[in-house]
């Protein structure tokens, strides 16, 4: 694999940049579009690192890294990335591509299949927080509220503190939870002055967009892309790995079980470690199964 080519695609409202690393030899294998949100480019690298037989892109999305927005606009919505994704996929020569899709960016991925599924041969979306499809949804959704209204009223730090505890909660959520008081961001290594600032990827642009977002499922199940759901084995019961099983109820399928946690294919340059080598392995699986190869 050749070092990551770096190049820009202008669209609506953004300038978006991602990175091309070409496979070392000759494949007929479609290119491996790896996308998170609000996740950049620099997260999938260990996991990139691992599909030296394949030509792999990454992006960061608008408003976050090196993709500027011109728009000035406060949030994006899953459309909005889906549209920006279609358009990535069409400057790479059209597709079909794979793409393997995490957190936020598996609901954009599952919006772009939605209404272009001719440019995507296989997704395999890692634990989508689609909360709109749990059993506890109004609960889910109400605590992120909550957590956006602590970063408009507290900042970065309290705001992250409630998400982390929210993510880390093991089955459904309680009703008292968006009532909670704020847990101490020095508890969990965080700034705990407010700097003023209030433009966080997370917290202004996404968390609410993406976890609202209504996944229009008659189109996912009409749709020719095969669809894998992955679920993490050490976040069992956790909301994002509960919102990725109920997705692949939705659908008539069963989830694909990864190896570790939410963000298992990292290395831990960014935080916590996951285990990219057996990750990177089950992913290749589920790409296979698709391709009869397995």
């Amino acid at each position: 694999m050749t070092d990551p080519r770096t190049h820009t695609l202008e669209v609506p409202g953004c300038v978006l940049r991602y990175d091309v690393r070409e496979a070392a030899e000759t494949s007929t294998a479609p290119i491996l579009l790896m996308i998170g949100s609000p996740m950049d480019a620099s997260g999938f690298a260990a996991l990139a690192e691992r599909f030296q037989d394949r030509t792999v892109v990454t992006y960061d999305p608008r408003g976050v890294g090196r993709s500027e927005r011109t728009d000035g606009a406060a949030e994006s919505t899953p459309d909005l990335h889906a549209d920006d994704l279609h358009r990535l996929i069409a400057a790479l020569g059209g597709g079909p591509v794979e793409i393997f899709a995490s957190s936020g960016g598996a609901v954009n991925a599952l919006a772009l299949v939605a209404r272009h599924p001719e440019q995507v041969r296989t997704l395999v979306a890692h634990e989508p927080p689609a909360f709109q499809t749990l059993p506890d949804r109004e609960r889910a959704l109400a605590a992120v509220a909550d957590i956006r209204r602590t970063y408009e009223r507290d900042g970065f730090g309290p705001a992250m503190a409630k998400f982390i505890v929210f993510a880390g909660l093991r089955g459904e959520i309680p009703a008292d939870f968006a009532d909670r008081p704020v847990p101490s961001p020095a508890e969990f290594g965080l700034p705990t002055e407010d700097d003023g600032s209030r433009d966080d990827p997370l917290f202004r642009q996404n968390c609410m967009t993406c976890t609202h977002y209504a996944h229009d499922f008659g189109a996912l199940r009409a749709a020719p892309t095969r669809i894998v759901l992955g679920v993490g084995a050490e976040s069992e019961g956790e909301v994002a790995n509960r919102a990725g099983a109920a997705v692949a109820e939705r659908l008539g399928t069963k989830p694909v079980v990864f190896p570790s946690h939410h963000g298992g294919f990292a290395d831990g340059t960014f935080g916590m470690p996951g285990d990219p080598d057996a990750f990177a392995a089950t992913l290749r699986q589920a790409l296979a199964e698709g391709d009869g190869s397995a």
